[in-house]
Formats: C-alpha cells, structure tokens, sequence
C-alpha cells in the first residue's frame, strides 16, 4: 500500500520574553501510515535537529481554540495583527513557546486532512480488519 507525506518547511519563532524571539527554521510532516500523528522537526538544517510528534487532533484544534494539557499545549492569538498559533512544548530537557503563522498551518493541516479525512484514521491503519482477522480465528 503507499503512503501519502504531507510537508512543509516554514518559519517559526521561538519566544524568548514578550519582547524577544528568534527565528526557528522548522518542518511540519504527516504521513498517511501514522494518521493520528504530526512530526515537528525545528532546526532543519543544524547538526541536532529537534523532533516532536503529537497527536494531529490536538493541532487542528489548537488553531481555533486553547486546547492540549501537559507536555504540548495549542492556542491561537494575535501578535501585531497577524494570526499566529502558539504552542507550548514541556520535556525533561526543558520547555519552549513556539509561534508559527496560522495561514501557512491550516493551509498545511488541510492537505493532511485531504489525505486521510478525520475519522478515517482507523481505517487508514487497518485496525479494524486486523481485529476481523483476529476474532474470525
């Protein structure tokens, strides 16, 4: 069966205090063999990239309303005018704010929403026909 992979690489900011951020080069990734699942990786091209992955659910959410408790939290705001989703991202190794511009992410999570629709995951990942398998036996 093929896979579908959705990417896109973008700008994101890392918010050191309001009045400071810098700029993190960053790469959204869904892959229609993980459906429930976004990838992050920030720092694209460095020597250490840093990855994340969460559930999709949690970041379409995230783009209209607060949502996501403990180590990933999502929410939209304005900042200088622009729509912007924040994320909040906890580890052990330390915490991080993330701006990214909300244009360019909905545009993104509807093309991951184009390749499996929600709902779809289950089906996507053949839970439902392996359970037949399994209880036929």
């Amino acid at each position: 069966m093929e896979h579908t992979v959705v990417e896109r690489e973008l700008e994101l900011r890392l918010i050191l205090s309001p009045e400071r951020s810098i700029p993190v080069p960053a790469r959204l990734a869904y892959r229609s063999d993980d459906p429930c699942a976004v990838h992050i990786t920030f720092h694209v091209d460095s020597d250490s990239p840093v990855h994340w992955t969460f559930a999709r659910e949690l970041l379409v959410e995230g783009v209209f309303r607060p949502c996501g408790h403990g180590d990933v939290r999502v929410w939209p705001t304005k900042v200088h005018g622009r729509s912007v989703v924040l994320m909040a991202l906890s580890s052990p190794d330390g915490d991080a704010l993330l701006e990214a511009p909300t244009p360019q992410v909905s545009a993104w999570l509807e093309r991951t929403l184009r390749a499996v629709p929600p709902g779809a995951e289950a089906a996507q990942l053949g839970i439902d026909d392996a359970l037949d398998q399994l209880l036929a036996r």
